[in-house]
């Protein structure tokens, strides 16, 4: 299987402004315009249903005009979701500016993290929203293309961090890579949708974190992300002690770490052997 390139391409999105007041403005005024389509079409979706709801419809509720609707959205479907492409955005960026000695598992499960912060910002809204996408198909289908495009973000990231053309028998890092990624993907969805049927309620933060660590304790020293393999044999682990004879005298040497009762053992044969 054909894997991913190493270094992957920023998502494009529009919420991609320049770092300046004016860029920062027009970001902000965007995603509040993009939250306000989004209002009215769920208002529209609870109230008409789906299928009657139309796009000119909800840029009127909205105060909008059609085209404007278009600025910001491809279909009525994509208007309940107006924080994803921003969403993927900051998860990607947490990805950027990881530090080198974090391990890349820690890194994926801090990136998906914005994904819940952006559910958690408006629990109303979510609760409300995950409702619509249990009953519409459309939507539903919505929701997982938008599951997939995180899928893939943090495929990448953790197949960077292996030598991706070392397919080699016994060399399970990029299959390790991809599983990770998914499961890290699945944990958080499975948090996501308790949370959710449980009406927005209680701490989504720590049973993330839950999830999180089985996810790390399952897949973590599995995976040999960001460290160089090293073919030659390895040194023999040093002897907890060690005895010289000098004359009459046994000399025993033994590591501060070394069991109590190892080192006994060793100094009683070499007086057995005197």
């Amino acid at each position: 299987m054909s894997q991913p390139a190493k270094t992957s391409p920023r998502t494009s999105s529009a919420s991609d402004a320049p770092e300046t007041p004016a860029g920062t403005k027009a970001a902000a005024q965007r995603l509040k315009m993009r939250r306000e389509l989004a209002a009215a079409a769920m208002e529209l979706f609870a109230t008409k249903g789906y299928e009657a709801t139309t796009v000119d419809e909800i840029a009127s509720v909205a105060g909008v005009a059609r085209r404007t609707f278009f600025r910001h959205f491809r279909s009525k479907e994509e208007a309940i979701f107006p924080d994803h492409d921003d969403t993927l955005t900051r998860a990607e960026a947490v990805l950027d500016v990881a530090p080198a000695h974090e391990h890349p598992l820690d890194t994926v499960c801090r990136g998906i993290k914005e994904v819940m912060k952006m559910y958690a910002a408006s629990p109303a809204v979510s609760v409300e929203r995950y409702r619509l996408t249990r009953e519409v198909p459309a939507l539903r289908e919505r929701e997982i293309a938008s599951v997939a495009r995180y899928e893939r973000l943090f495929t990448r990231y953790l197949l960077a961090h292996f030598d991706e053309q070392d397919h080699h028998d016994g060399n399970d890092d990029p299959l390790l890579a991809e599983v990770a990624a998914s499961a890290v993907v699945t944990a958080h969805n499975h948090v996501l949708r308790r949370w959710l049927r449980a009406g927005g309620q209680g701490d989504v933060e720590a049973q993330l974190d839950h999830a999180f660590a089985i996810v790390r304790k399952t897949f973590g020293s599995g995976i040999g992300a960001g460290r160089t393999l090293n073919t030659a044999s390895p040194a023999p682990a040093p002897e907890p002690a060690s005895v010289r004879t000098r004359g009459e005298v046994l000399v025993a040497v033994a590591r501060t770490d070394a069991p109590l009762d190892e080192v006994m053992r060793t100094i009683e044969e070499a007086l057995r052997n005197k």
